[in-house]
């Protein structure tokens, strides 16, 4: 079998997206999904933070949307410590319009995409991005750079071979992920139902006065949890190991100790400011967020935070103040409501946990594989 030297500009075609004016944005799900630099993350699309266009100019930009089996790759900022932003199209994805400064990889007749994928996944073409994206403030990688990379292609059968392959393990971290999305949907909605839209159980018999329903309070979050400062932790002072590093857009890379015990609330103070997530055993907490730490953390306090308003007009520079944050008002319902609700939802983080603990074992033996597969060290 043999495999030759080619370059991705050989395989297939390229194009990056047009600009697209804000003002015309929208928030109607009706409407198109864009495919920014923001939303490419490391394999997939966050289809929940994207913008949208009207679908009634879709001809216009007829070109520029997206089907399954096309691979995107942000084109600004195209590595991140969480790791290379780009994502495979499937046909779970919705359509979507690629947006300027992200190219759109789309394979030809002699190439498998399912193998094509593979390549953009693997190390040698993440290294190759990192040597070579430029630019001070906004580092950057060109289409013609991506078109250069080079690497080895076994025939067409065997690509198809590798990619079912490694496919495999793939379709089952996005069915679990789809299954987690799912699980923390039903968390939030039961969240807002009781405690956004007062529809608790019991509701009916109970008055409610300014917002607040009788027997219940409301504080400032300052009096129910303090938001301890998160540690400067550079890529390259971490060591490899089993705890997230978090950052105000999320999980950013791993590290040998924890800053905190889990469980714990982080927050975003600069960048994502006021985003929130849960961490069910220790994390590291970065300079750019807050969070609460394991003694005071709990699913209640998760959503609460989640639905808090820590967006202020008042300042000029964006950032999340910690005396704004601490005076915003948390409603504090009764015990046996509150005990009500982690019963419901924690078996729902349970299986989120379980899943995602899975989904890090898929990956583990897939990326094991990978490099053996694509170099032909592994006969298929």
């Amino acid at each position: 079998m043999s495999w030759e030297w080619v370059s991705i500009g050989e395989c297939v075609e390229l194009v990056s997206g047009p600009a697209f004016k804000s003002e015309n944005f929208t928030d109607d799900t009706d409407d198109i999904p864009l495919v920014k630099g923001e939303n490419v993350q490391q394999a997939y699309v966050d289809w929940g933070i994207a913008k949208r266009w009207p679908k009634t100019d879709a001809d216009t930009y007829e070109r520029f949307l997206l089907r399954p089996n096309d691979i995107v790759l942000a084109m600004d900022r195209p590595w991140v410590p969480a790791g290379l932003k780009w994502a495979f199209i499937t046909a779970n994805d919705p359509q979507g319009l690629l947006v300027q400064r992200v190219a759109r990889l789309r394979a030809n007749a002699g190439s498998f995409p399912g193998f094509l994928k593979y390549i953009i996944a693997s190390e040698e073409f993440t290294g190759y991005v990192k040597n070579i994206q430029g630019g001070t403030n906004v580092p950057h990688i060109s289409g013609e750079q991506i078109r250069s990379f080079k690497f080895r292609q076994p025939p067409l059968a065997a690509q198809k071979k590798i990619g079912d392959i490694l496919s495999t393990y793939d379709d089952l971290i996005a069915n679990n992920r789809r299954r987690i999305a799912l699980l923390e949907q039903s968390a939030r909605l039961l969240y807002r139902e009781w405690f956004v839209h007062l529809r608790f159980p019991g509701h009916e018999h109970v008055k409610v006065v300014d917002g607040v329903p009788v027997g219940w309070d409301r504080k400032p979050l300052g009096n129910v949890a303090k938001l301890n400062y998160g540690k400067a932790l550079k890529a390259e002072h971490r060591e490899a190991g089993n705890f997230p590093v978090y950052g105000s857009s999320g999980i950013v890379g791993n590290h040998k100790a924890a800053l905190s015990e889990g469980p714990g609330i982080i927050i975003g103070r600069k960048g994502n400011v006021g985003k929130t997530f849960w961490s069910s055993s220790g994390f590291f907490p970065i300079d750019t967020v807050y969070f609460v730490d394991a003694e005071t953390s709990n699913l209640y306090l998760y959503y609460a935070l989640q639905n808090a308003q820590f967006i202020s007009t008042d300042v000029a520079v964006p950032g999340l103040n910690r005396d704004f944050a601490h005076s915003r008002p948390i409603l504090i319902p009764p015990a046996q409501m509150l005990d009500e609700f982690l019963e419901s939802v924690t078996p729902m983080h349970q299986q989120i946990d379980k899943l995602t603990l899975y989904n890090a074992k898929l990956r583990e033996v897939r990326d094991l594989l990978l490099p053996r597969l694509m170099n032909g060290e592994i006969q298929v």
